[in-house]
């Protein structure tokens, strides 16, 4: 698919159309056998912890996104329809201590990666349950995953496990192995190995 004059001005500088939905990641893909020891942890600078089971998180209220993904190795995909719940959702149990200014992503396998929390925080930012109307798979981030649309798809964490929130910024894996601390698409920040 090429990059037609019609979503020009949705397409960042270096990116490709694509129709699929590329699978990359780095590691093993996790198979949940028993739902029952799946959670999600929030933690770090809160006034209190919280855990949501697995239970607890898919009867939260869900809403339907549309967005555009743009991934790092230079596919863009478009018109993408999700269901997912929305980061206010969960922040309304949420109360933090003023210091919070980053939140890191902790996923399977010790994955993570980081965000300012205004990116977090932002009203297209979003837990990810479906995608084009099917439940995620495996190789797409089974069963939630966060999505952040206006940064390379990398910063939207598959397998997500817990949230941190975090006083200073820190690298989180692909940050530590040369990837951009923050991943603009439209700035191409791509990699920083300075």
């Amino acid at each position: 698919m090429s990059n037609t004059t019609e979503h020009r001005d949705r397409v960042p500088p270096g990116q490709t159309l694509t129709a699929g939905f590329p699978v990359l990641h780095y590691g093993d893909v996790p198979y949940y056998r028993d739902m029952g020891t799946w959670d999600l942890r929030v933690f770090g600078l809160v006034e209190e912890e919280l855990t949501f089971s697995y239970k607890e998180f898919m009867t939260l209220p869900r809403v339907e996104y549309k967005n555009d993904i743009h991934c790092v190795t230079t596919w863009s995909k478009l018109d993408n329809v999700w269901e997912g719940v929305a980061v206010s959702t969960i922040m309304e149990r949420v109360k933090l201590k003023p210091e919070a200014k980053f939140v890191m992503l902790h996923a399977e396998h010790g994955w993570t990666t980081n965000l300012p929390i205004e990116d977090f925080l932002r009203e297209t930012s979003f837990f990810g349950i479906k995608h084009n109307g099917e439940l995620l798979t495996p190789e797409h981030g089974y069963p939630v995953r966060m999505v952040v649309p206006h940064l390379y798809f990398w910063k939207s964490a598959k397998w997500l496990r817990g949230i941190e929130f975090m006083a200073k910024n820190k690298p989180g894996f692909w940050e530590r192995n040369g990837y951009h601390m923050y991943g603009d698409p439209w700035r191409e920040e791509r990699y920083d190995f300075d």
